[in-house]
């Protein structure tokens, strides 16, 4: 199995912030966003990290080479920044026909269990698994994706950035996928209001499919970085660890 972490996005909410770096480079509590993802990954059984990177590619390349924690690390560019899912089709040839671990170089968990989610994957020969965590805010929900489930875990459907969240459960970018998720991304809708392909649709797609599909609780805390504000939030957040 390998990581891919996506790392290409410019982070136009961040204004100021991301003018002159990578977004996933600006530092939360004194450390690049990206090397909390890195870390993750390192904690893990997998053979070799894939990152994509776009928009100041040569920023994350010259600050962490070919390896990270005694992971190999190799990079895809993506060239136009098209959205989550067009950066996995990006990475397919260099994925090949390994399972692969979905981040997103912009995320930061607490106390984070990706190698207990790899050994449920494994074990329940899933065709994905979504992390999530719970929320007591379910606005927060709104930011990134719902998801509705039965009571031992199963996801029947996923809900980009729903208006409207219908319990506390809150999808991350972190997530397991066998390798023929491929084969479904030209299936894909493009998301009327954002005109790119989603990460919660090309799920779906897999479950309208039959797949298996399972959530996992992945964290204690997540965090997402969009905006300032969300940064000064997790940095506020570690700083008083």
């Amino acid at each position: 199995m390998k990581v891919l972490v996506l790392a290409g996005g410019r982070g136009k909410r961040l204004d100021k912030l991301s003018a002159d770096r990578n977004k996933c480079m600006i530092p939360v509590n004194g450390r690049a966003a990206i090397e909390y993802s890195f870390e993750c990954a390192a904690s893990t059984d997998i053979s070799e990290m894939v990152v994509v990177v776009g928009y100041r590619a040569e920023e994350i390349i010259n600050a962490y080479g070919n390896s990270y924690g005694g992971k190999s690390i190799r990079y895809v560019i993506q060239a136009e920044a098209k959205g989550l899912v067009h950066a996995i089709e990006c990475a397919k040839e260099t994925i090949g026909k390994e399972d692969f671990m979905l981040m997103l170089g912009d995320e930061v968990m607490v106390n984070p269990r990706h190698q207990e989610m790899i050994d449920v994957f494994e074990k329940e020969s899933l065709f994905g698994i979504c992390g999530v965590v719970r929320v007591e805010d379910t606005n927060l929900i709104k930011k990134t994706y719902s998801i509705i489930q039965s009571q031992d875990g199963r996801i029947y459907r996923l809900i980009e950035k729903p208006s409207k969240p219908m319990n506390d459960i809150m999808g991350t970018g972190n997530c397991i996928f066998r390798y023929g998720i491929f084969e479904y991304i030209d299936q894909t809708p493009i998301n009327q209001k954002r005109g790119e392909k989603e990460l919660p649709d090309l799920i779906q797609c897999v479950i309208d499919e039959g797949h298996a599909v399972r959530s996992f609780m992945i964290c204690d805390r997540y965090f997402n970085m969009n905006s300032s504000q969300e940064l000064e939030e997790m940095n506020s957040y570690f700083s008083h660890l």
